[in-house]
C-alpha cells in the first residue's frame, strides 16, 4: 500500500503506527452556513480512503471536526438573528443530512470545538510555559521563528512568506508570521480564559482535538488541498512545538473542484450548494464523476463529465439487477469473493479511483456476457460489490418472497412458450412490485 504523502512530496509505503489499525483525521466544516459541492469533495475522497482500509482488514478509527467557535459564525448569528449556538447547531444538521443524501459512511467521531474548550486552555498554556507562545493584551501567538522547518508542508521559506501577501499584518505580532492561537473579543460568543475572554485560534482546535481523540501522533490527516498552508501548515508547528512530531505521518489532500474552469469557493460567489446538487445528480452519479479523476488532481465539472458517469451508473445498476434476479431465482451463494487482487493493485497506487472505475467497467461487461452464455456470475457480482463499497455506491435492487420467485419463473416460463396473454398479466404483477 503506498500513499502520496504531502509532508515529504513523494509516494511511500503506508506503515501505520499500530500495526494492523488505521487512526484518521479530515478537517471538517466551519458551520456558518450550507457547505458546497467543493467542500463534499473531501468527504467523498476520504470517505473512500476509509472504505478501502477497511476492505484490506484495518480497523480504522476516524474522526472529523465541526468548528463551530469562529467568527464566521459570530456574523452569521447577527445576518440570522440567533445565537451562536443556534448557528451552528442548525448548520451542523443540515451537514449531516448532507452526508446521509450523499451516502457517506457514519464514522468514529465528530467532535466540536466547544467540546474541547479546556483542552484548548491547557495545550495553549503549555506552548506558553515552553516559550513557544506568548500573550499580548488578551491575543495569545504563536512564535513561528521557534520551529526550524516552518513551511516544510507547503514548500515555502520563511523569507518567502514574510516577503508575500500570505500572512495577516497585526502590530502586536513579534513576526508577521506568528498566528493567534487566541483571540480577545468583545463581541458574539466569549469564553473565559486565563488571558481573558475570547474565543480559540483555528490552527489550535484541530490539533487539540487530534491529541484529545488520539493522543500526540496519528496515521492520515486530510483535507482539500487549500488547507496545506497555513491551516496544516500551523497544526504541524504546534505539534513540532509541543510533541515534537509533525501530528500525522502521513499527510494526504485532495484538489479542487472548479466550475468552468474556475476554483469553486464562497468567496468568489460561484459555488452550487451540495443539497441542491445532489438533487440533479444521484450520489452515485456525483461519486462516479468525482472518482473518474484522481483525487490529487483538479476536477472541473462538466455536463459532459455527468453524462458519462450517468451511462455508467446505468449500466451498473442494470446488469446488477439482472444479476439479482438470478442469484435469487437459482439460490446462488454471494459473498464468496472478500477479495480482488486487481483491486488491491489499482488501489495500493495511492488510491488511483480512475483505474478502478476503468475496471468496474471491464466486470460489468463481463457479468453481462456470463449472463448471456448461463456462465459463472457469482464472482464479477461479488468484485462489482467490492468496489462499490469501497466507492460508495449504492443501488437499491429487488428483493423477492418465494412467492415472487414462483410468479418471476412462471412469467420467463411463459414468455419461453410465447404464451404473451398469460406472461403480460404476471408482467403486471412483477412491475407492480418493482421485480422488473
Amino acid at each position: 500500500m503506498r500513499i502520496y504523502n504531502t509532508l515529504t512530496d513523494k509516494v511511500e509505503e503506508f506503515i501505520p503506527i499500530e500495526e494492523g489499525k488505521v487512526t484518521m483525521y479530515v478537517c471538517g466544516p466551519t458551520v456558518y452556513n450550507y457547505v458546497h459541492i467543493g467542500n463534499m469533495r473531501p468527504v467523498m475522497t476520504f470517505d473512500m480512503v476509509y472504505n478501502y482500509f477497511k476492505y484490506l482488514g484495518y480497523e480504522v478509527t476516524y474522526a472529523s471536526n465541526f468548528t463551530d467557535v469562529n467568527p464566521k459564525i459570530i456574523t452569521a448569528a447577527k445576518e440570522l438573528g440567533l445565537t451562536e449556538r443556534e448557528v451552528a447547531d442548525k448548520f451542523i444538521k443540515a451537514y449531516l443530512n448532507d452526508l446521509e443524501s450523499y451516502n457517506c459512511s457514519t464514522i468514529d467521531y465528530r467532535p466540536r470545538v466547544i467540546e474541547h474548550i479546556d483542552d484548548i486552555y491547557n495545550f495553549i498554556s503549555k506552548l506558553i510555559e515552553k516559550d513557544m507562545a506568548y500573550e499580548v493584551d488578551g491575543d495569545v501567538y504563536f512564535r513561528v521563528n521557534k520551529i526550524p522547518n516552518y513551511g516544510i508542508l507547503s514548500n515555502q521559506n520563511v523569507d518567502e512568506l514574510i516577503s508575500g501577501a500570505r500572512v495577516e499584518v497585526d502590530e502586536k505580532k513579534e513576526s508577521p508570521l506568528d498566528f493567534a492561537l487566541w483571540r480577545k473579543t468583545t463581541e458574539g460568543e466569549q469564553f473565559d480564559s486565563p488571558w481573558g475572554k475570547g474565543i480559540p485560534g483555528w490552527h489550535t482546535e484541530c490539533v487539540v482535538m487530534i491529541n484529545s481523540l488520539f493522543g500526540t501522533k496519528i496515521d492520515i490527516h486530510g483535507g482539500g488541498v487549500d488547507l496545506k498552508f497555513p491551516h496544516h501548515e500551523n497544526e504541524i508547528a504546534q505539534s513540532m512545538a509541543l510533541n515534537n512530531n509533525t501530528l500525522a505521518n502521513y499527510w494526504m489532500h485532495n484538489g479542487h473542484i472548479n466550475l468552468d474552469g474556475e476554483k469553486m469557493s464562497k468567496s468568489l460567489g460561484n459555488f452550487i450548494l451540495a443539497r441542491d446538487f445532489v438533487k440533479l445528480h444521484s450520489p452515485n452519479v456525483i461519486k462516479i464523476a468525482l472518482f473518474k479523476t484522481h483525487y490529487r488532481l483538479p476536477l472541473n465539472l462538466t455536463d459532459d463529465l455527468f453524462n458519462e458517469a450517468v451511462v455508467i451508473d446505468k449500466k451498473i445498476y442494470d446488469v446488477l439487477r439482472q444479476a439479482n434476479l438470478k442469484i435469487q431465482t437459482d439460490k446462488l451463494e454471494i459473498g464468496i469473493v472478500k477479495k480482488d487482487e486487481k483491486i488491491n493493485e489499482i488501489m495500493d497506487e495511492d488510491f488511483n479511483t480512475p483505474n478502478l472505475i476503468t475496471y468496474l467497467n471491464d466486470l460489468v461487461k463481463e457479468l453481462n456476457s456470463a449472463l448471456r452464455s448461463n456462465q459463472d456470475i457469482v464472482s464479477p457480482y461479488d468484485k462489482i460489490n467490492l468496489i462499490n463499497k469501497i466507492l460508495g455506491l449504492k443501488y437499491d435492487l429487488p428483493k423477492m418472497s418465494d412467492e415472487d420467485i414462483e410468479i418471476y419463473n412462471k412469467w420467463n416460463e411463459y414468455r419461453k412458450n410465447k404464451d404473451f396473454e398469460n406472461a403480460d398479466k404476471l408482467r403486471s404483477i412483477l412491475v407492480e412490485k418493482n421485480i422488473i
